[in-house]
């Protein structure tokens, strides 16, 4: 496995700490040992894990010519926000496509990720009803913009492609130089899992490693074994790309789907428990759509027993917390 060989901005210079929770591990009665992954602190703007993901896939871009990035999300999607951030860093023209998966949920005048859109200058949005088929959404905005004299360059939905999953293969090997470092014996990851490009990166780059440390995805939308399917075929690309010649097996992919309640990005009582829980004892925000989802059920299964007691579990947190501020009502 040999990451040199593929070209990449730059953009994450140094490891995203990793620190002990112990008021929260108290909070939990210490059956636990509770660590989180500070990817909500990396660049970009407002921080989370898409930049270490468009490290590479904008580096492709720029390999290719592209002078226009395209993407999509959902109305609050935190991965369109930091993409639109690098390309004004890069120079380079953002168009939105947005999906509108909770009817009526798309308010220009919204706060959040939304309001930074338009902050950071995004050159154009446009927004597709629920269950649109986002490829060819793009393609159409792609079309319109060559149509123009442009060069666009589509970027998948969470960046989560093979390309766009490198960054978390990355990130395995510098999680694992650190726990060496800190003589840390961790026994479970725990990780948001959404668009997959996250979890399926992780659970390569623990194969290429040889660390073996089990990674545990929370489901944020889509049913069980459909997330593992799609997680398990992105790590076997991912995989392909990068040289790891294990055969990674679709055990090593675990998701729940236990935690998501009504659907993507509806609100759950577990997630508004599990957001405040951790703000009110290690002053650590999460996101209402992703990590707050994925902490009510790292919270549920510590509560239940899944976890050897005294064992050093790791909470990847992806970042998000810009969307706190469209769901006010919701924590109030």
């Amino acid at each position: 496995m040999n990451l040199c060989k593929f070209p990449r901005r730059g953009y994450v210079q140094h490891p995203t700490p990793i620190e002990f929770l112990p008021n929260f591990s108290k909070a939990l009665g210490n059956k636990v040992n509770v660590y989180i992954k500070r990817d909500d602190l990396l660049p970009g703007c407002a921080g989370g894990n898409k930049t270490r993901k468009l490290d590479f896939s904008i580096a492709d871009a720029l390999e290719k010519g592209a002078d226009t990035i395209i993407t999509c999300g959902a109305v609050q999607s935190n991965h369109a926000r930091l993409t639109l951030a690098w390309c004004v860093k890069e120079g380079l023209e953002c168009h939105l496509v947005l999906e509108e998966r909770v009817k009526g949920s798309y308010k220009p005048e919204a706060s959040g990720n939304n309001f930074l859109y338009k902050l950071l200058g995004v050159a154009g949005i446009t927004v597709a009803p629920g269950g649109s088929p986002m490829l060819e959404e793009m393609e159409k905005t792609a079309n319109a913009l060559r149509a123009n004299g442009k060069k666009p360059y589509i970027i998948p939905g969470g960046a989560s492609n093979a390309t766009g999953a490198l960054g978390y293969v990355a990130c395995a090997q510098e999680t694992v130089e650190q726990l060496f470092h800190s003589k840390l014996d961790i026994h479970t990851i725990v990780t948001p899992s959404g668009s997959a490009g996250t979890h399926a990166g992780i659970v390569t780059g623990m194969y290429g490693t040889g660390a073996g440390i089990p990674v545990l995805g929370m489901n944020v939308s889509r049913p069980k074994k459909t997330q593992e399917d799609l997680v398990h075929k992105l790590v076997k690309e991912t995989a392909a790309l990068c040289g790891v010649n294990a055969d990674i097996p679709a055990s090593a992919v675990t998701c729940f789907d236990d935690y998501v309640g009504a659907g993507y990005s509806i609100p759950t009582d577990s997630m508004v428990e599990a957001v405040k829980l951790l703000a009110r004892t290690e002053a650590i925000l999460l996101d209402p759509v992703y990590t707050g989802k994925a902490m009510a059920g790292f919270i549920d299964q510590v509560r239940k027993g899944a976890f050897p007691a005294g064992s050093n579990l790791l909470f990847l947190h992806t970042g998000g917390s810009p969307a706190l501020y469209a769901y006010l009502e919701t924590f109030e």
